[in-house]
């Protein structure tokens, strides 16, 4: 059986929207007519296409809508319910049409007599490796209540510190372009028809006068090409960067930068701890859990150490000790790591490395957030105050020669 997006009327001429499942696309309209229902258009819930992260737009599930998700699921199969009738009590449950049909048609897949894990492989941008991976470890373990408790829990710090980060720039970044408008607007509109004045005075003008006057030219010259332009380069920058060897220089040099490079470290040395500890707790050999960490870790050359961490460990070595080498992770993350080795309670240590960076980054997003914003009031206020003494000061120039 297949799953099946449809849309039909009813007698009254409302439109009705679901996803139901069958054999094939007749039948599907078949039982829409049983029920009253003229079916308007049904077609099958294909597979999700891996897409290149960097132009794809994300169609599956969103991370909080996973989180709920995953919370829901791991509930359900604590209380002993089959998967297949916890997959149809979320479909139920579903808060928009694009989770019930994922879910939907994981749920066809499993009633077919595929493992859960094999079933949400259809869907890769949905749920990630990391997810699959813990969800066939516990079904070939036995605990998949407990490991589903565990990834709802992971599932939902992760994304409760993603939204913490993108909360706390928000505001600079809204101030930011807010304040680079207005100047924007004064600068096209309101000091080409100021600075005409002066000029037909013909008196000579202060240098910030004459400064501000070419600034507007080049702006209002420029017109909608400043935008257009900008777009370019992020553009251009981003298809750069698409050669791998030119990233991974990019992402070398961003961990470089004094702030930057400690919110890059905090955040990928979070994932890697949180995601290592939840795997080897649930079971998972650390080889191979450290293979899945892998794809958690967005920056190259932090990826390139891990993997080469991973190789040592496979040749007998210490993981706290290849990490270490490398001096790319924060040093709390690295003796946590070596001393869950040699205590023998590495998930243990792993998710206190995890909690405890977790909490420095969040303080360290805190601290800089609160210093971005009086730096940014200082220099838009001094941009505007330039503005406004260009302005003023051939006026007074002006009313010393009426003297």
């Amino acid at each position: 059986m297949a799953a099946f997006e449809y849309e039909a009327l009813d007698s009254s001429g409302r439109v009705s929207k679901g996803v139901m499942e069958g054999d094939a696309e007749r039948k599907v309209r078949g039982v829409l007519r049983e029920q009253g229902l003229i079916p308007v258009t049904v077609s099958a819930i294909a597979r999700e296409a891996p897409v290149h992260r960097m132009f794809s737009v994300q169609a599956g599930l969103k991370p909080a809508e996973l989180a709920l998700v995953t919370r829901q699921f791991a509930t359900l199969v604590r209380a002993g319910l089959p998967i297949e009738e916890c997959l149809q009590a979320l479909i139920e449950q579903g808060e928009s049409v694009r989770i019930r049909k994922i879910l939907a048609a994981v749920r066809t897949k499993v009633r077919e007599g595929q493992p859960l894990a094999r079933a949400l492989g259809d869907y890769p941008r949905s749920f990630p490796p990391l997810y699959r991976h813990l969800v066939e470890a516990g079904e070939q373990s036995g605990k998949l209540p407990t490991i589903l408790e565990r990834l709802a829990d992971y599932t939902e710090q992760r994304q409760a510190l993603s939204q913490k980060v993108w909360v706390a720039f928000l505001y600079p970044a809204l101030v930011t372009v807010v304040a680079l408008a207005i100047v924007g607007g004064l600068l096209v509109y309101v000091v080409p028809q100021i600075s005409q004045v002066f000029i037909d005075s013909g008196a000579p003008l202060p240098w910030a006068t004459r400064a501000l006057i070419a600034l507007s030219r080049v702006a209002k010259a420029g017109g909608l090409w400043w935008p257009a332009g900008l777009l370019a380069i992020v553009a251009g920058g981003r298809l750069w960067v698409r050669e791998p060897g030119r990233r991974m220089s990019w992402q070398r040099f961003l961990l470089r930068l004094p702030l930057v490079g400690r919110l890059i470290r905090g955040m990928n040395a979070t994932r890697l701890a949180s995601t290592l500890g939840i795997l080897t707790g649930s079971g998972i050999p650390l080889l191979s859990a450290l293979e899945t960490s892998i794809q958690v870790v967005s920056n190259l050359p932090m990826r390139a150490a891990v993997e080469d961490a991973k190789r040592q460990v496979r040749e007998g070595g210490s993981l706290g000790r290849a990490l270490g080498k490398a001096r790319l992770f924060p040093p709390l993350v690295v003796h946590l790591i070596g001393s869950g080795e040699a205590s023998g309670s590495l998930d243990t240590m792993l998710a206190r490395a995890a909690e405890a960076q977790g909490r420095e980054l969040e303080s360290f997003v805190t601290a800089l957030t609160s210093l971005i914003e009086p730096v940014l009031i200082l220099v838009m206020g001094g941009m505007v105050l330039f503005i406004v003494l260009a302005i003023l000061l051939p006026i007074f120039d002006m009313n010393q020669l009426i003297k």
